[in-house]
């Protein structure tokens, strides 16, 4: 086991590996290093004097599956179960989402009547997509887009509607460029072992859970279907940052990885802005290019793989209005491309979470969502894009979408570039050459975080768990 462990990048992975190596058996000295001045990533929430929070990257998350219930057991083990903000099954967060497409707002179809009636945005009955994938035969090709994918087993209006939107939302991508092979494995797998989406979804066996917690047990009765904490999502990376202080890990903010070299001694040196470091084992969880950058020029086929791997920059817009009204209630809405390629969607922040609303008056909380992989084209170089272009188009879509004429009481634009990394096609041949690279030199180092595996907040901590226990050898 190494003596020292040196980790790269302060964000939800990062922290989430250095909580798991400090938790473990004979636990080496971990030592994290985060370029900027914080910690916490792309887990940013402003609170205001009058108790408002504004979330700028994740606003929740899902306690689903097994990495749900891993997240959720951390979290009771940082204390913070007072804290936690639930949104139960039957609240109009998790029964309404809706789609904004030919002018309107359409709720996604639920139920019975939406299978065998057609319900709008669809012109057919939802049926017929279900039949299609049942009778369609399995795939062939060893990747696929997901649009590809979708139409393919469901039709055209539920690829260039539903799917077009759900991946705007949730990797700010473009499913005619993600893989559905590394985006939805679950769904890959299915059709690979089923013939059927379906069907495969339907017979899956999920691994046999762990011994749940009891906060996992109440988010299972209450069927929650996501939350977040008071103060917002970032107190769960402060809370991180408190333990990790008491457990000794050291922690340098300030301190960005500028060269990284691996000495024949087996030792690797890290050169940072203001001096080097030595470690026996690193554990990176910056982004791929720029771990890429970082490289030496023997290291060259490791790090063009690690350029392969683009992201998107994305808007976030933080609005919130006194005393407005919604015209529907629920989650918020996706936008398909075909409709606005520029807005990606609106969350209603008050309505999931309107404890996060503040001591004053009744009020609206919106959050806008622009540009991902067509920021470039709507909006120009991301890091130049001016805030006041950016806010103008915020406001413009909640007026056209959502009704609200009213100058809102206060707004925060927010520009992270290069946040959201894309699974394009061929993104599993690209991290299987990395894993083959690391394995067949034998180097001591750990690549974790949204580039390569999932990019939700649960996957980006269960990486971090799985690389500490590679390490510690207890997994």
């Amino acid at each position: 086991m190494p003596r020292t462990v040196a980790v790269v990048g302060g964000g939800i992975s990062g922290l989430a590996a250095c909580y798991h190596l400090a938790r473990g058996p004979r636990a080496p000295k971990v030592l994290l290093l985060e370029g900027s001045g914080r910690l916490g990533g792309w887990l940013q929430s402003t609170r205001t004097e009058d108790g408002a929070v504004f979330e700028h990257g994740p606003r929740g998350v899902r306690p689903a599956g097994a990495t749900g219930r891993d997240t959720l057991r951390m979290v009771s083990e940082l204390g913070l179960e007072g804290d936690i903000l639930p949104v139960p099954g039957d609240h109009p967060a998790s029964r309404n989402r809706y789609l904004f497409t030919h002018g309107a707002l359409h709720k996604l179809p639920s139920g019975l009547r939406a299978l065998v009636r057609p319900v709008p945005p669809f012109s057919h009955a939802l049926l017929w997509s279900g039949l299609r994938d049942l009778v369609a035969p399995a795939g062939t090709q060893p990747d696929e887009s997901v649009h590809s994918f979708a139409r393919r087993r469901f039709g055209d209006e539920v690829a260039d509607v539903a799917v077009d939107s759900l991946c705007r939302g949730v990797f700010a991508g473009d499913c005619r460029e993600l893989s559905v092979r590394s985006c939805f494995p679950a769904l890959f797998e299915a059709e690979r072992r089923r013939r059927s989406v379906l069907l495969g979804a339907l017979l899956a066996r999920g691994p046999k859970a762990e011994a749940e917690s009891p906060l996992c047990q109440r988010a299972r009765a209450e069927r929650w279907s996501q939350w977040s904490l008071r103060g917002g999502v970032e107190r769960l990376a402060e809370a991180l940052g408190t333990v990790l202080r008491a457990r000794g890990v050291e922690l340098r903010c300030h301190a960005a990885l500028r060269r990284l070299r691996h000495g024949p001694d087996g030792a690797w040196e890290l050169t940072l802005n203001d001096g080097t470091v030595t470690a026996d084992h690193v554990v990176s969880a910056i982004p791929a290019a720029a771990l890429a950058a970082a490289l030496p020029a023997e290291a060259e086929p490791l790090a063009r793989e690690l350029r392969s791997i683009p992201a998107v920059s994305v808007a976030v817009v933080n609005l919130q209005y006194e005393g407005a009204e919604l015209p529907v209630t629920g989650f918020g809405h996706l936008v398909p491309s075909s409709e606005d390629s520029s807005v990606l969607g609106i969350v209603y922040d008050s309505v999931a979470f309107p404890e996060h609303n503040g001591a004053g008056a009744a009020s609206v909380r919106l959050t806008v969502m622009l540009g991902g992989a067509w920021f470039t084209r709507s909006f120009g170089d991301p890091a130049a894009a001016a805030p006041d272009l950016l806010l103008g188009r915020a406001r413009a879509a909640v007026r056209a979408q959502l009704g609200i004429e009213a100058a809102p009481s206060r707004s925060i634009v927010k520009v992270h570039q290069a946040c959201i990394p894309q699974y394009t096609l061929g993104h599993w041949r690209r991290t299987e050459s990395i894993s083959r690279y690391l394995a067949e030199r034998r180097l001591p180092l750990s690549l974790v975080g949204a580039s390569y595996g999932g990019v939700s907040v649960n996957d980006c901590i269960a990486s971090g768990k799985a690389a500490a226990g590679r390490i510690l050898g207890t997994s």
